[in-house]
């Protein structure tokens, strides 16, 4: 296929013009003009361009893209990753924000569906962009049945604050670094919110709403959309695709 085709293709189905992000997303560094394997990845970095390579892949499909902020100097460590991409004729597709939202194969919608829960709305507005999956258990579930479903579906998880309903029916549910729309979850009605990572502050503001709360790591709750989209790629233009799991541990 070739890569032109694919790319316009994913821009339109991401909708990648119009998700302001925090960096230029999509095609962010081109190689090679046939496609015919993708390797997705959660990132972006050096062992994922080598583990992405010894893969064979024409193009890396990852969440997290390799420009942020400010425009950096093509030097140093990163000028090498730039360098490692270029000389291997690889192709870079980032989505990021656009990821998160994607109500088929974005990371919550993504969560959701493998936990057997619905999702009835979206909010966590982001720039612009509501983000977060606001989701029901049909007919409730209960705290435990949920963090196990988590965990054999998902990948394992960071830490569980049980301090709200022993019944779960409501559910908020945000990728990565979410853990700052606790007082909106909690506003919503959720029983449970579901997040990557939080940090000490947090830990209270859950606390003190009597929310129950799964963190399930940053990267871990962000692997499932990456392997969704390629998932959806494959059966709609018979590539290849493969995930590599590259934890970060956090």
């Amino acid at each position: 296929m070739q890569r032109t085709e694919l790319t316009n293709y994913l821009d339109t189905y991401l909708d990648i013009a119009n998700i302001k992000d925090y960096g230029p997303q999509g095609l962010q560094i081109e190689g090679r003009a046939e496609v015919r394997r993708i390797v997705g990845l959660v990132d972006a970095h050096q062992p994922c361009v080598e583990a992405a390579l010894a893969c064979h892949a024409d193009l890396m499909l990852v969440h997290h893209g390799i420009f942020w902020g400010p425009p950096k100097l093509l030097r140093d460590s990163y000028g090498a990753l730039v360098r490692s991409f270029m000389q291997a004729d690889l192709n870079l597709y980032a989505a990021h924000l656009a990821l998160d939202a994607h109500p088929t194969v974005g990371n919550n919608a993504e969560l959701a569906r493998r936990l057997g829960l619905d999702v009835i709305d979206w909010w966590a507005n982001v720039n612009g962009k509501k983000i977060a999956a606001l989701a029901v258990a049909p007919g409730g579930l209960r705290l435990d049945e949920l963090v196990q479903r988590f965990e054999q579906t998902v990948g394992p998880i960071k830490l569980v604050q049980a301090q709200g309903p022993a019944l779960i029916q409501r559910v908020g549910i945000l990728s990565g670094s979410g853990a700052r729309e606790i007082e909106e979850a909690a506003a919503l009605g959720c029983d449970l919110f579901i997040t990557g990572e939080t940090s000490h502050a947090h830990y209270y503001e859950a606390l003190n709403a009597r929310l129950n709360v799964i963190y399930g790591g940053h990267y871990t709750t962000e692997t499932v959309g990456v392997q969704a989209l390629g998932q959806h790629l494959q059966a709609k233009f018979n590539l290849e695709f493969e995930f590599i799991d590259l934890p970060t541990g956090l």
